[in-house]
């Protein structure tokens, strides 16, 4: 590591570090305006060229953060290798389903030495690949000890609003997790770090399956016991598939696991309970999407789930009740009816 980033792991100078964030969501907005708001300079890719202009023109992002003035450390550019090339540091935050296209690009401009983090959360449905996954096939100059993820219970507008919020920043490498850390860290976005890059991606990806289902929940009206039983049965399962996988079954216990579960599966701007409740309200999967800017990862993620459980013999029921309602227009009632009237069994698997 050099010199640079020690001054940053150090919480000497985290000001000379040259940053980009790729994704102009509201949380890769989010990010973005945290990291500029602490005196860096940031240059952030934005897709839309009607987002540039209202960066430009008002100090907001419109469609995506509104009413959050951004701080005048972030420039918007829609030239993708312009925001990647010559940095130390770069932050990916776009959906999951345009990870590998969207990197692909990246490639030839950014430095094998560079860190990369990514704020994505998903799995890809074709490879069942996580999103560091991807990248260590769309970028393979870089090593597996320089990539992060970042993952926690933290939505956007309460992250852009500095009400105080706590994540988790993984990477193999221990000190380039600390970099990411110094990178993010403030009074009120406070980070830990850890060494479960698969747990902690996989945390925040299969959680927003679980809120659909939480949402679906709420949307029939089915009551906080039900909701209550439906996240922890949901967590049972994740770390199922994180144990079948590698993970440290602490990870779950944790801020990228029941943190991120018990947000997502009642906060009022989780998405993936908006889409959920919907669904249990009785609209159809397609009209709510279409009518929908913004991406709620776990439709996606739900395919992947589905079928790479199946593939590795996880039992994940609730999932698969999901892939159904969502993907072959299951009614919903008749999936809690299986749920609930499965064998009977012991609570607690013996792994």
């Amino acid at each position: 590591i050099g010199m640079t980033y020690m001054h940053a792991i150090d919480g000497i100078d985290t000001n000379h570090i040259k940053i980009g964030v790729v994704g102009a969501g509201s949380w890769g907005t989010a990010l973005a305006n945290l990291m500029a708001s602490k005196g860096c300079a940031i240059d952030l890719w934005v897709f839309e060229k009607d987002v540039i202009s209202q960066i430009l023109d008002s100090g907001e992002n419109q469609f995506f953060l509104p009413d959050i003035k951004l701080s005048s450390n972030l420039t918007p550019r829609k030239d993708l290798a312009e925001v990647v090339s010559g940095k130390d540091f770069l932050l990916v935050v776009v959906p999951s389903h345009v990870m590998r296209e969207t990197t692909l690009k990246m490639a030839s401009h950014v430095s094998k030495e560079v860190i990369i983090a990514s704020a994505s959360k998903g799995i890809e449905n074709k490879t069942h690949l996580t999103m560091t996954g991807v990248l260590q096939e769309t970028i393979p100059q870089i090593p597996a000890e320089h990539l992060a993820v970042i993952s926690g219970p933290s939505f956007a507008r309460e992250v852009a609003q500095n009400l105080p919020t706590v994540v988790t920043a993984a990477s193999k490498n221990l000190e380039i997790a600390a970099l990411v850390q110094q990178a993010l860290v403030t009074p009120y976005f406070r980070v830990y770090t850890s060494d479960d890059v698969i747990g902690v991606e996989l945390g925040g990806s299969l959680k927003n399956v679980i809120a659909i289902a939480a949402g679906v929940i709420d949307g029939l009206n089915l009551g906080l016991n039900t909701r209550a039983a439906l996240i922890t049965r949901g967590m049972t399962e994740i770390r199922r598939l994180g144990l079948k996988l590698g993970a440290n079954p602490r990870t779950f216990t944790g801020l990228a696991g029941y943190g991120d579960l018990i947000l997502t599966c009642t906060g009022d701007l989780s998405r993936n309970h908006t889409v959920g409740k919907k669904i249990g309200e009785g609209q159809k999967v397609n009209d709510i999407l279409g009518e929908m800017r913004m991406v709620a990862e776990g439709v996606k993620t739900a395919k992947s789930v589905y079928n790479l459980s199946r593939k590795l013999g996880v039992d994940m029921p609730i999932s698969h009740e999901m892939y159904r309602i969502l993907y072959e227009d299951f009614d919903p009632k008749e999936a809690v009816y299986r749920l609930m009237t499965r064998d009977l069994k012991q609570e607690l698997d013996e792994d």
